[in-house]
């Protein structure tokens, strides 16, 4: 099973999440980190927000808060964890950013 961590804010992710719990739920195991509070523009200190450590073979990242997105991909580059954040503009060779 591959072990793939969703990061998402305010259910940005949720129709994605759904897509692979329906045709992916045989080979894909799910960790879904939902971040539903109000943020203010700038987040000097995403600890509160992310995970300290992260053990997944694949990240998604649909979070809408650049701050906490690079956040993400700093932790995932210190892990070797790839992480797909599809339509963002992300410097990390860790991130893979496609179009939407």
């Amino acid at each position: 099973m591959q072990r793939v961590s969703v990061f998402q804010q305010n259910g940005s992710g949720e129709r994605k999440i759904e897509a692979v719990r329906e045709f992916g739920s045989d080979v894909i195991t799910l960790d879904v980190v939902s971040i539903d509070a109000d943020l203010p523009d700038i987040l000097d200190d995403t600890s509160p927000y992310l995970p300290s450590d992260l053990d997944a073979d694949l990240v998604l990242d649909f979070l809408t808060h650049k701050d906490l997105s690079l956040d993400l991909a700093v932790l995932c580059a210190a892990k070797d964890i790839p992480v797909i954040a599809s339509g963002k503009k992300l410097s990390n060779k860790w991130v893979l950013t496609p179009p939407t």
